[in-house]
């Protein structure tokens, strides 16, 4: 027997003595890791492009393995909202009130939408289902009914923020608008200038036209009117 054959031998030898795993067998991952590929998968191709097949591809096993940890498609879209959710949840260690905690709440919400634009119809269109964000949940309606709101008015403070940091950053990752565009800044330059001075003036100077300024105006208003209300 040649040289050759001999290797050959031996590789075939050791392929049937080595246990094939079966579909669907753990590999070692974790549900984590599974977000984690599925968030850089819809940051890449889109949630059009993400599929238990594409996603297992892109870990390396078979689709069939993913449902050991997520046990469908609908829990995978929990969550990647999970994902953006809980990495904006500040850490309420009791350190600081409640305005802070929700300036910062808001503050990183808007940060992670804005990095991963493919959550933004799923932020808008499935509740927090998932064990990790009814846990921030439970814990930041702590924070407020602890800071003096009724628990009702907790709620509506939460939802209230979350609508209002969707809502904007959605408007955001959509209204991409160039300068010469209608409705840009060298657009509304060139209005009629007895007709429209503010806003001339307005495009002019840059006022009023930065997404984060108007953001953090809006969240401080936004903030001092729960204060307002919260026990009136």
């Amino acid at each position: 027997m040649t040289e050759t054959a001999k290797t050959a031998e031996t590789a075939e030898m050791a392929e049937r003595q080595t246990p094939r795993r079966g579909r669907g067998e753990r590999v070692g991952l974790s549900r984590q890791q599974i977000l984690d590929a599925a968030l850089g998968l819809v940051d890449r191709d889109g949630l059009k492009g993400l599929t238990m097949r594409s996603l297992g591809q892109e870990l390396g096993v078979e689709a069939m393995t993913l449902y050991h940890y997520v046990p469908n498609k609908d829990a995978l879209l929990d969550g990647l909202v999970e994902q953006v959710f809980t990495a904006a949840t500040p850490a309420l260690d009791g350190s600081a009130d409640w305005r802070t905690a929700l300036h910062a709440y808001a503050t990183a919400l808007r940060e992670g939408l804005l990095r991963h634009p493919a959550v933004l119809p799923l932020a808008t269109s499935r509740p927090a289902v998932t064990p990790a964000t009814l846990d921030d949940l439970e814990a930041l309606l702590h924070l407020l009914t602890t800071g003096g709101f009724p628990l009702g008015r907790a709620l509506h403070a939460l939802n209230s923020l979350a609508v209002f940091v969707i809502g904007h950053a959605t408007a955001e990752a959509r209204i991409v608008v160039g300068a010469e565009e209608a409705g840009g800044t060298d657009w509304l330059a060139a209005l009629d200038a007895e007709r429209y001075p503010l806003l001339i003036r307005a495009a002019t100077e840059g006022t009023g036209t930065d997404d984060a300024e108007r953001f953090a105006f809006a969240l401080d208003a936004l903030l001092l009117g729960f204060d307002a209300l919260r026990s009136g």
